[in-house]
């Protein structure tokens, strides 16, 4: 699908996999929207693309600020594209396993938290993304618009400890043929990208020579972290080629938990 002239949503777009993606999105002609809490990095990536890519501050636990990105993207141009690839608040109370070393339970409101933050909030910008695209005049090829959700390894093979965060990603693998196939009348495609370990603003607590030799090792080839580049480059890719849809592609060098 030819972005060209078209806008693109992406929320988390201030972060290392969102500013990624806003860059690659933009060198091929799309008014990039990035969505984000992060104002400083989020404006100024803004001026970085400066071909009418515009910051607006989102809340993705919020419908209205996710509503008011969506529209601020209709507003740009025709939203052909929408990368769903942010974070979120952190949860409440301890994380680990579900029942603790000292016998003590995971408690639901993390648990709640963790999959409303990565699969709850993934819908709430899908459905009004697709929404949105639903009015789209079908290019030539008949294609309306494309989704692209981010799931994790954790969502086929999570750790102990993980409970959470592998059932809102395994959700959002779950899913995505599920929307392709709701979407499919519309011209609109769905897809997830499943990342495994890369060097994102998560690590940003240590130096990435310090990052790299902790994680890397545990990546089998290439022996390393992900670069979020290769995150933005497969988005690119999805977004290019119909006849990706419905499935969700693993990123991560032969990695399994």
């Amino acid at each position: 699908m030819d972005i060209n002239g078209a806008s693109a949503l992406v929320t988390g777009g201030a972060g290392g996999f969102g500013g990624a993606t806003a860059r690659r999105l933009a060198a091929r002609g799309a008014k990039v929207v990035i969505a984000d809490l992060a104002d400083e990095r989020g404006e100024a990536l803004a001026r970085e693309l400066a071909n009418g890519s515009v910051y607006v501050r989102t809340d993705i636990m919020d419908e209205g600020s996710i509503a008011n990105a969506v529209a601020r993207a209709v507003e740009i141009a025709p939203l052909r594209a929408t990368v769903v690839v942010h974070g979120g608040p952190p949860a409440p109370g301890k994380a680990g396993r579900i029942v603790n070393r000292e016998g003590e339970r995971l408690q639901l409101s993390h648990f709640a938290h963790i999959v409303n933050v990565y699969l709850n909030s993934a819908f709430a910008v899908t459905s009004q993304a697709a929404e949105a695209m639903a009015k789209n005049q079908p290019l030539a090829s008949g294609q309306r618009g494309v989704i692209i959700n981010t799931s994790s390894i954790a969502g086929f093979e999570g750790l102990a400890g993980q409970a959470a965060y592998s059932a809102a990603k395994g959700g959002i693998i779950g899913m995505t043929l599920t929307l392709a196939r709701d979407l499919a009348p519309l011209g609109i495609r769905a897809m997830a990208i499943a990342p495994g370990t890369f060097l994102t603003l998560a690590y940003a607590a240590m130096t990435a020579e310090e990052a790299q030799a902790r994680w890397g090792p545990s990546v089998p080839n290439p022996k390393r972290m992900g670069d979020p580049d290769e995150y933005a480059m497969l988005a690119a890719q999805i977004v290019e080629n119909d006849f990706l849809n419905g499935t969700t592609i693993r990123l991560d060098g032969a990695q399994r938990f």
